[in-house]
């Protein structure tokens, strides 16, 4: 039986950004191309093999680039396709979003504030 939901837009959008790492690596990617070892650093603890699967769902998804440069050693950046690109104005609204929602629903995990600085998962 075929269900509504599975053919939803943001259906679709919410399963193609899913996933414990796929939005810090976008947003990651919100101010310019970066490399793999510069995206490791921006999501924290990230193993390697999660780093790359997430990459490669990404880039297959066509959400992002993998542009590999001819030169040793081997250099690879991602970037945004243009399709892409155009997720990056959800990033700050829903962080402000779950800002608010820590402060009024759960004050007793406003922990959660401080550990994390939102400058340097823009970067």
């Amino acid at each position: 039986m075929h269900h509504p939901q599975e053919s939803c837009p943001l259906s679709l959008g919410v399963k193609m950004i899913s996933g414990k790492w796929k939005l810090f690596i976008l947003n990651g990617l919100k101010n310019g191309p970066k490399r793999y070892g510069e995206l490791r650093r921006i999501c924290g603890n990230i193993t390697e093999k999660m780093l790359t699967n997430q990459l490669k769902e990404l880039q297959k998804d066509g959400l992002i680039n993998r542009k590999v440069y001819p030169q040793v050693p081997p250099k690879v950046e991602y970037s945004f396709t243009e399709i892409g690109e155009k997720l990056c104005f959800i990033f700050d609204p829903l962080y402000e979003w779950g800002v608010e929602y820590i402060k009024e629903v759960i004050p007793e995990q406003s922990h959660l504030l401080d550990n994390m600085n939102y400058n340097e998962i823009r970067k």
